[in-house]
């Protein structure tokens, strides 16, 4: 993962921190360094975000155990300085399931905000409000008051917060799947505007980041299941590409280069005897030319480790798969031998004709990345 530390993995799932959250924590220390010249206090001055991240991967965690529990396993949880985030290899079909899911993540705060709060009633009390701040009073009613937060912001009935999920599953008992994400879209663009109007209204910057996080995580989640939608029962034969070209891997990468010149197509399956064996990106391309020379053969820099598809595999399921390994071609192999490859641009291009021919609007364009 790019720009993160895999710093452990708990209940098979492995956790990252983004190199932007350490950056945070090492700024903030260095701030209160120079304010105080004491290393104790600098470092005291960044236990406080650190344990409020520690609740945010307990937050993902419930996420994550809930969905297990429905047989749905979590690819990783990543740390950054604006939450977590925990990467479902899907989310649940069923209403009821996903509701579980979206609230499990926000009850793990409530525990630990209940817990602080017995503690502290049962032991020194509670300081007034006033007395607190970011960076000063007491660590664990500051603490106690920051997972109510997390709550309360989770539960905006807005995507891509758990609320918004939420409120998908409540209308999906009412509505089919794609109308009840339109509707929780739509109710969560409205909150995105108010966030807007308050923010300037207010000389607020950080509603107007909220507005603009809300927004495109509604219009994501819209567009997304749209797509899903439009692909379900497709196999992936009926939008695979059959016309393209292959690479041998004693080919040198001059001959690679050629061919992204001459053409249009940018990756390529890497056949040995009627096998594939690899997968040749532009960038690898580009990277092995610079390193290596144009005579340096493809199976140097080539990609070992890729996805494939069966041509009778949903073009649903070969989606979800796309989306979680960021590939831009995929090989289609059938009982071991390649008989087409998967991009993105003509699974998109495939949906525009489906969708002219039955004269209705088509998703938005299938980008789910450019390779690094």
């Amino acid at each position: 993962m790019k720009w993160a530390w895999k710093i452990g993995r708990w209940a098979g799932i492995d956790v990252y921190i983004h190199v932007t959250f350490v950056v945070l924590l090492a700024a903030l220390a260095f701030l209160n360094w120079l304010g105080s010249g004491s290393v104790f206090l600098a470092l005291y001055a960044t236990l406080f975000p650190a344990l409020i991240f520690l609740c945010v991967l307990l937050h993902e965690f419930g996420h994550a155990l809930a969905a297990q529990r429905f047989g749905i396993p979590t690819r990783d949880i990543t740390l950054y300085p604006i939450g977590g985030v925990a990467r479902l290899e899907r989310m649940p079909e069923k209403p009821a399931q996903e509701l579980v899911v979206a609230l499990a993540g926000p009850m793990v705060n409530v525990i630990i905000a209940a817990a602080l709060y017995f503690y502290l009633a049962n032991t020194r009390g509670f300081q007034p409000l006033e007395a607190l701040t970011l960076g000063s009073g007491d660590l664990l009613q500051r603490l106690m008051i920051a997972n109510m937060m997390l709550v309360g912001f989770n539960l905006l009935p807005a995507f891509p917060m758990d609320g918004g999920r939420v409120l998908r599953a409540l209308l999906a008992s009412l509505f089919d799947y794609v109308r009840a994400t339109q509707i929780a879209a739509t109710i969560g663009q409205g909150m995105a505007l108010l966030f807007a109007f308050a923010g300037i209204a207010g000389g607020n910057p950080f509603l107007l980041f909220i507005a603009f996080f809300v927004w495109i995580g509604a219009s994501q989640e819209s567009s997304m299941v749209q797509i899903k939608t439009a692909l379900a029962g497709i196999p992936v034969w009926r939008a695979m590409m059959t016309d393209f070209r292959t690479l041998a891997p004693t080919d040198p990468l001059a001959h690679a280069a050629e061919l992204i010149i001459a053409g249009t197509q940018l990756d390529f399956p890497v056949v040995d005897d009627g096998r594939v064996i690899g997968v040749l990106t532009r960038a690898q391309v580009i990277e092995g030319l610079t390193k290596f020379g144009p005579n340096a053969p493809v199976s140097s820099v080539m990609g070992k480790d890729f996805l494939t598809l069966e041509p009778t595999e949903m073009l649903e399921t070969a989606f979800a798969k796309l989306q979680s390994c960021q590939c831009r071609t995929v090989p289609v192999v059938s009982r071991g031998r390649l008989v087409g490859i998967v991009t993105p641009d003509n699974v998109g291009e495939f949906l525009m004709i489906q969708a002219a021919l039955s004269h209705r609007p088509a998703p938005v364009s299938l980008n789910w990345g450019d390779e690094g």
